[in-house]
């Protein structure tokens, strides 16, 4: 039913961004099958798989890739596949035989999708880093957190998922239409570092049209602006305001039991001290759901800052199916949303190996074939 369905792709078991891109794609409805090892990795932290979220909806083999038969093995499904995504470090394919060479030459079609921090070029490209580095490396850690303390660390939300995982997968979208029409695959470098400094593009034109203040909290988008960022209410929860526009502005401000002319002009930054001085006595005065209700139907941009379980039994939430339960595990439901071929969740996250027959049989390999691969060794030790 997906709008990606019919396409196969196969996704490299790794850690981070890679599962997350994979995860997309198959609730979009392509059929993502996992190559896993034949012997546990130790990647992540070890979890029983329904818990393990973004590897839901997949079918996972498991392949010992140091063997000739396994190596011959992935490039046999490379022929009948239409992507393939990979997070390792730059080399690593090439050196088990299936780098890209030996991918296209047995699937000209193909699209190769690679997944790392730092790109598969460059002076860096070898050198071991996580989400937090390549955030600091694009100049984008420097500019969220406190003035007066260290960069936040902003979970991995940001390169891992947002300049990573994202832009992996519209990477590997735009590379299978472009070869509908030409007939031809190709490899998509996608690098974190790339992706977070395209996300912070308008900061780059900010700085370069000396608009950007390069000091934490002295932005409007940093929490400098005393209309965007979050105060701390008299129940010690905390609410957001992000009224940049005039008009919500003064609805945040008769929220709030100000009058605008009270105060200086929204935007001259030496009114800002005293603007945020005032709004933080006031917010501190009442309780979240007590400033949730004054707010209650004002074009304010407010709302309270909610904790993950929370946010799953919020009305709102939970009015739009947000969030869904598989295996009894409740998570978000697939996204974005299409009117006429809906995403759906297509199972939980297998035990690394378990489809391993099934995965054979559907992709076209007949009995002797997969007795071949099991003496061989190539898929471990049958249990």
């Amino acid at each position: 039913m997906g709008v990606l369905s019919g396409l196969k792709i196969i996704e490299m078991g790794a850690i981070g961004p890679v599962p997350f891109a994979g995860m997309l794609l198959s609730d979009m409805g392509a059929e993502v099958i996992r190559i896993d090892r034949t012997v546990p990795s130790g990647l992540g932290l070890p979890r029983e798989p329904k818990y393990n979220i973004t590897s839901r909806g997949r079918r996972s083999i498991a392949v010992d890739m140091k063997t000739e038969a396994g190596r011959a093995l992935l490039l046999d499904l490379v022929g009948k596949a239409d992507a393939l995504i990979e997070g390792f470090r730059p080399g690593v394919m090439e050196r088990l035989g299936v780098g890209p060479d030996e991918a296209l030459a047995v699937n000209p079609r193909l699209v190769f999708g690679r997944m790392t921090g730092l790109g598969q070029t460059g002076p860096m490209a070898r050198d071991v880093g996580h989400d937090l580095n390549y955030l600091g490396l694009a100049g984008a850690l420097s500019t969220i957190g406190p003035k007066d303390g260290p960069p936040s660390v902003p979970l991995n939300l940001v390169a891992d998922l947002g300049g990573g995982a994202l832009y992996l997968v519209v990477g590997v979208l735009g590379a299978l239409l472009e070869a509908k029409t030409s007939g031809k695959g190709q490899v998509v470098d996608c690098a974190m570092v790339d992706g977070v400094s395209s996300l912070v593009a308008t900061y780059h034109g900010d700085v370069a049209a000396g608009r950007w203040v390069s000091e934490r909290e002295s932005n409007i988008v940093d929490g400098g602006a005393p209309f965007y960022r979050t105060y701390r209410t008299k129940d010690g929860r905390y609410v957001s305001v992000a009224a940049i526009e005039a008009k919500f502005f003064r609805e945040l401000c008769e929220g709030m039991g100000i009058e605008p002319a009270d105060l200086k002009e929204q935007y001259d930054r030496d009114g800002w001290p005293d603007m945020r001085a005032r709004f933080e006595e006031v917010f501190a005065s009442k309780t979240a759901a007590e400033w949730d209700e004054a707010m209650k139907d004002r074009d304010a941009c407010f709302g309270q800052v909610l904790t993950l379980d929370e946010a799953q039994a919020h009305p709102h939430m939970k009015a739009r199916n947000a969030f869904v339960e598989v295996d009894g595990v409740p998570q978000p439901a697939p996204a974005p949303r299409f009117s006429r071929t809906p995403s759906e969740v297509r199972g939980s996250a297998p035990v690394d190996g378990a489809d391993t027959d099934s995965i054979l049989d559907d992709w076209g390999f007949d009995k002797s074939a997969q007795d071949a691969l099991w003496t061989s060794g190539a898929l471990g030790d049958r249990t």
